[in-house]
């Protein structure tokens, strides 16, 4: 593996921001300098030397809610492809959902993805495991120093593992071994919503009303029981997705995250769009939780500023073209992003709506905190070298020919980004640069602390 000395960078890191350099030796972040490097530290032979002229360094952006459909969906997206996108787009390490095909309830079935992705993942990889009504014997089986976490569908969504029995709730929050991630959204609102649109257009429900029929009280009410339940047994719960003004007021922002029982994460298309943008867009932007008022949008960034919300996630979640085109009760919710987010945000920073630091912040560091990974999400000598270069001045529209998801369409098709990821270091491999990819090393599998390691 080659070692590498990443100079004359802007590094972004714990909330400072410093000129400097990164030597990079066996996968491992070697040291970090400000300013150049000593005359007198010794660099291996065949050392390479890139000269980043002052373009942002961050560490590897770690996107804790992707769908990458494998296996069984593998016509709309497949973990080879996704993994590619993400390497692209400043993303080394991801932790996929369950509702892929078959589900994946078991320990056996998770096991099974976590083999196809040591042999296909260019990015380091982690997998949920999915909650059902009858399979607690498996979640209090699961070892939380190799699983991130169980996904716990409260509300119906792709793949429909809908989870409402209330005494199997009970067992999940009490019994868990791994923190409990939740998609909350109240199944008997949406269905009566649904009902009610059903009965005054049939099939051609308007996606404009995606977000009254997945409306903010479906996903109070649920987010607001997953918490009361996380209470009563003193569960690590995580709330997905979030998309409300109201949710906000289920979190707190006044311990820091290392102590926080209860945590929140809000998506890219959540703090970029709102319901405005369904009469262009329509059901591009068609996610559950829905998209929803510029209300909404505008609470969620102020969380994202002020703490109470913890991190940024995609939920990247590719569908075919074709299926979007489908009517309202036949066309699936969820689209793809993991290749963009990155660049969007640094679109926020470079509006003056972010600090660059409160992006990596929410990106790189608190993922790894949450979740406890092990030596990953910072720029610290001994960790991983999962690395990211951005150049901010250097402009590129979305199209075709540059998506890199299976599916080929993007929800950013015709936005010109200002920022541009340049290369992504893979544990130390140089996996991307500049439109390239070295697909000759996979990403690993990722590694957890237990809860009370330090």
């Amino acid at each position: 593996m080659n070692s590498y000395y990443i100079h004359n960078a802007l590094i972004v890191n714990e909330g400072k921001r410093f000129s400097g350099g990164v030597f990079i030796q066996e996968g491992l972040i070697g040291e970090i300098f400000r300013g150049n490097a000593p005359d007198d530290f010794q660099m291996p032979a065949g050392t390479v030397f890139i000269d980043a002229k002052q373009q942002y360094l961050l560490p590897g952006i770690i996107d804790d809610h992707v769908h990458f459909r494998e296996p069984g969906l593998t016509e709309k997206g497949d973990i080879h492809s996704e993994s590619r996108a993400a390497v692209a787009g400043g993303v080394t390490s991801y932790m996929e959902m369950p509702n892929t095909r078959p589900n994946a309830t078991t320990l056996e079935l998770l096991e099974e993805k976590y083999e196809l992705a040591s042999l296909k993942s260019l990015a380091n990889y982690s997998f949920f495991l999915g909650a059902t009504n009858q399979n607690i014997s498996e979640i209090e089986h699961a070892d939380p120093a190799m699983i991130c976490g169980v996904k716990l569908f409260m509300g119906a969504s792709t793949g429909n593992m809908l989870v409402d029995d209330p005494e199997a709730l009970d067992a999940i929050f009490a019994r868990s071994p791994l923190l409990i991630a939740v998609h909350a959204e109240e199944e008997s609102i949406v269905q009566h919503n649904l009902e009610e649109f059903i009965r005054q257009y049939g099939e051609d429900i308007p996606v404009s009303a995606h977000p009254l029929i997945r409306s903010g009280e479906a996903c109070f009410c649920s987010s607001e029981k997953a918490v009361n339940l996380a209470v009563k047994y003193n569960a690590r719960l995580h709330l997905m997705h979030l998309s409300t003004a109201k949710e906000l007021g289920l979190l707190q922002n006044d311990i820091p995250l290392e102590e926080k029982k209860i945590t929140g994460e809000v998506c890219i298309h959540h703090l970029w769009f709102d319901d405005r943008d369904y009469g262009d867009l329509g059901a591009r932007i068609r996610w559950n939780p829905a998209i929803k008022t510029s209300g909404d949008r505008e609470a969620l960034f102020a969380g994202l500023l002020n703490n109470k919300i913890d991190l940024i996630a995609t939920d990247h979640a590719p569908h075919l073209k074709g299926e979007k085109e489908n009517p309202y009760t036949s066309c699936p919710s969820g689209g793809p992003l993991i290749q963009h987010s990155l660049v969007a945000m640094f679109g926020f920073f470079q509006l003056g709506k972010i600090p660059v630091e409160k992006i990596v912040d929410k990106m790189c560091h608190a993922p790894a905190i949450l979740y406890r990974i092990k030596n990953r999400g910072f720029i610290r000598k001994g960790y991983a070298a999962d690395i990211v270069l951005v150049d901010p001045d250097d402009p590129w529209t979305v199209a075709p020919e540059n998506i890199l998801y299976k599916c080929g369409w993007s929800p950013f098709e015709g936005v010109t980004f200002k920022s541009r990821v340049t290369h992504t270091w893979v544990n130390g491999h140089l996996a991307y640069e500049r439109g390239k990819f070295n697909e000759l090393t996979k990403g690993q599998r990722l590694v957890f602390n237990p809860p009370h390691a330090s």
